[in-house]
């Protein structure tokens, strides 16, 4: 039995505020999933579904994308993946009925979280041009629609396809296929916004855009260096990688604004210790101001440099470039303006040194809090070079960690899905499916936004995610997605998106990764597929779907882009797109002869636990950059400045929070409870501003544009962040980031240094 969703849209910002927590995970992780998967899925369908996720045999977790290990727990998921997974398996439904019942405008006033809660898809969905309401539509007309509108462009080019990372390999194979064969590299993803600066930097300085370890080497590693990542709200699996690295010898720095709860001590669910005492994780703990991590890392390796014996002289001759211009700067780099950008003591950086001195495999792991900056790109590279000094490439134990978020965001751009595809990767395209893709580069994100609001695109097609709540600059984006001719979006849950549309509008229902993938084949038969997954560090394996799907109407996403490209494109495709709908082995086929690494790909996937993505880094010592090794790079040292009186504002999730997906109203690790309009300040900070604890205030944006961004009424709480820093919940201060605030190189949005004043609210 399920209970019915929330009638009413639950106030949020009324929060009731404690005190942070200093321990994560434990018997209230436990109760809380187990309590929420009850009210979505029932009792029965919760323990056939949880006891699967992440199995060998069983479905890809949807939540984030990190690896799992060799031998399995039979409960291997955490807090957020039981979440992620009831949300899913939801017995609520959102039917025809619910869209005569409630129009565009009045969904587009209900919050994310009210919306996400209404339950599963049921049925296509079409917005005409001047309807006031979604209505029933049937999948040939869908697909007749989207056909329509693409006829009417003056170029593929006015199309953008969108595509999120929870999508499967073989739907993005696809989708990539078609936008090509259409004639456009307009393929945008939530790459752009999260990891693209680690992407630019690593293929630029070691020849390949992902990380270069493997779980097993956290295991050996000596020195974790954990910076701009929370891992116990936004990877809570790797709590428990961080525990056995520590059993083994392992120490830990955590370097961020915030202190995080399960980077203190981690209560592992699945051990009687855990459950009781739990493992103290972070050795040292340095609380960087924002943005300054470039700077740390610059005067580390300076010091690095002047101790007698530190750097791998082998290894920095025989396999790196650009070692003297990158000494020379890194010599160069200033204690006091160290200090002055990273808010740290002379004492605690000494500490830093001392350990990473006495490692011989060290491990750097980062995600946004490193990438989301205008020079991330740079920061990103200098963490390359304080690995490259000490040989920490391509040995065990040591090396690059970009910790992705989206479960499959890895395996999309893999792929294909890029807006700036490798000659390459379009000369096998063209090979294997006799076309002649386009090589002019397409729209990012931003790109893309822009392109829409100044009417040189007219399509939008999204193959998961929620655009609207991801995207910058929130007012700029959805003005900018109203002026499409058609907004077309594949989901499985109602989400902002859908009530942010163009003159014409179609939502798409989709199957699950929780649910069975049959699909019908020639003379009447029928086979159950299966789809494969990317993680974090270049695994791949299989995903496979048990539950009945949510509705009889729901069509799988490489059944979808198949069916639509067969309307789009008609007879003369070169592309067997109905023996890749029935048959996900012929599509695997394909990609084995397209893309590097997949060769044998049927075979080596049926095995238990997939099998490891080449990485000829980490593998050989190999770095297939432009000059043959790895390159040492030296940028002038970067970090934010603030006028006097305001304060710099990273955005970050909640913990009842994935991405835009909102589980629920509270944030237990930070102790905030029913409500999200917070902002997090240093109670110095406060009191040097004027602002009580408990008062509200408006967030006000500033930006060299001159335009005013606001964000109304949020609720001011005493933490301790490092000081001139702030902290608040996204979508709620998307608002803030101008669509122009973007990463040097990367041009991803700049989220986490956003300067702003606090105003009192009018409603305080």
């Amino acid at each position: 039995m399920a209970t019915k969703p929330p009638k009413g849209d639950p106030v949020q910002d009324a929060p009731q505020v404690a005190g942070p927590k200093h321990a994560a995970a434990g018997l209230t992780a436990i109760g809380h999933s187990l309590r929420m998967a009850h009210q979505q899925m029932g009792v029965k369908r919760t323990a056939l579904t949880l006891l699967r996720v992440n199995q060998k045999d069983g479905f890809d977790c949807p939540g984030c994308a990190w690896p799992e290990p060799d031998h399995r727990h039979a409960a291997e998921f955490c807090e957020n993946g039981a979440k992620a997974v009831a949300e899913e398996a939801t017995l609520r439904r959102v039917t025809p009925e619910f869209f005569a019942e409630h129009s565009v405008a009045g969904l587009a006033g209900r919050s994310g979280y009210w919306l996400g809660q209404q339950g599963r898809l049921t049925h296509p969905v079409y917005l005409p041009e001047g309807a006031e309401h979604y209505e029933p539509v049937s999948w040939e007309r869908a697909f007749d629609i989207v056909a329509e509108e693409i006829a009417a462009l003056g170029s593929p080019d006015e199309a953008v396809f969108y595509t999120s990372g929870r999508t499967s390999n073989e739907a993005a194979f696809l989708y990539q296929l078609f936008a090509r064969e259409l004639g456009t590299n307009n393929l945008p993803d939530c790459s752009n916004m999260c990891h693209e600066s680690s992407g630019s930097a690593l293929s630029e300085t070691i020849g390949i855009g992902k990380g270069s370890v493997l779980l097993e080497d956290l295991y050996k590693a000596d020195l974790i260096i954990v910076a701009g990542q929370n891992p116990g709200t936004n990877h809570p699996r790797m709590l428990s990688a961080l525990e056995k690295a520590k059993a083994n010898g392992a120490r830990i720095i955590s370097v961020n604004p915030l202190p995080e709860a399960g980077l203190e001590r981690f209560k592992n669910p699945q051990t009687p210790k855990g459950l009781t005492a739990g493992a103290a994780l972070t050795d040292l703990f340095l609380q960087i101001r924002i943005g300054g991590d470039q700077a740390l890392f610059r005067l580390l390796n300076k010091l690095v440099l002047e101790t007698e014996g530190a750097v791998d002289e082998e290894f920095v001759r025989e396999h790196t470039h650009g070692y003297e211009e990158f000494a020379a700067a890194a010599r160069a780099a200033d204690w006091d303006e160290t200090l002055t950008a990273t808010g740290l003591s002379r004492r605690q950086i000494e500490e830093a040194l001392r350990m990473v001195l006495a490692s011989q495999r060290t491990i750097v792991c980062w995600a946004m809090g490193l990438t989301q900056h205008k020079h991330s790109v740079p920061t990103i590279r200098e963490v390359v070079n304080f690995l490259l000094l000490r040989g920490n490439i391509g040995r065990p134990g040591a090396g690059v960690c970009p910790v992705r978020g989206h479960s499959n965001v890895q395996g999309d751009r893999t792929m294909g899905i890029f807006e700036r595809p490798a000659p390459a990767f379009l000369d096998a395209l063209e090979k294997e499916f006799g076309f002649a893709p386009p090589r002019e580069h397409g729209y990012d994100v931003v790109q893309a936004i822009r392109a829409l609001r100044d009417g040189e695109a007219k399509v939008f097609f999204a193959m998961g995610g929620n655009f609207v709540s991801a995207s910058p600059d929130t007012e700029v984006t959805e003005a900018a997605m109203r002026r499409a001719r058609l907004t077309v979006h594949v989901s499985t849950k109602l989400n902002r998106s859908h009530a942010v549309t163009g003159a014409r509008a179609l939502i798409l229902p989709t199957l699950g990764r929780t649910e069975r993938d049959v699909q019908a084949g020639p003379n009447g038969s029928s086979t159950e597929q299966f789809v494969t997954v990317e993680d974090s560090m270049g695994m791949v394996h299989a995903s496979r779907g048990r539950l009945e799907p949510a509705s009889a109407q729901l069509l799988s996403e490489p059944a979808i882009v198949c069916r639509l490209a067969r309307r789009v494109l008609g007879e003369d495709s070169k592309v067997p797109w109905e023996e890749f709908e029935q048959d996900y082995a012929a599509i695997r086929d394909r990609i084995a002869r397209v893309i590097p690494g997949f060769e044998d790909f049927n075979a080596r996937v049926g095995r238990p636990g997939g099998f490891t993505l080449p990485h000829a880094p980490r593998d050989e010592r190999r770095f297939p950059t432009a000059t043959g090794k790895a390159n040492f790079t030296a940028a002038a040292v970067e970090y934010p400045t603030l006028p006097e009186g305001r304060l710099l504002l990273q955005t970050l999730r909640s913990h009842d929070q994935y991405n835009t997906t909102i589980y629920g109203l509270d944030d237990r690790y930070r102790g905030i409870r029913n409500g999200r309009r917070v902002v997090l300040v240093n109670p110095e900070d406060a009191r040097t501003l004027k602002v009580a604890d408990g008062s509200y205030v408006d967030l006000v944006g500033e930006w060299k544009d001159g335009v005013e961004r606001r964000a109304p009424g949020f609720r001011v709480v005493f933490y301790p962040t490092a000081r001139g820093c702030a902290a608040a919940y996204y979508p709620e201060t998307n608002v803030l980031v101008p669509l122009d605030a973007t990463a040097d190189t990367s041009n991803t949005p700049a989220s986490k240094s956003v300067v702003v004043r606090l105003e009192q609210s009018a409603a305080d």
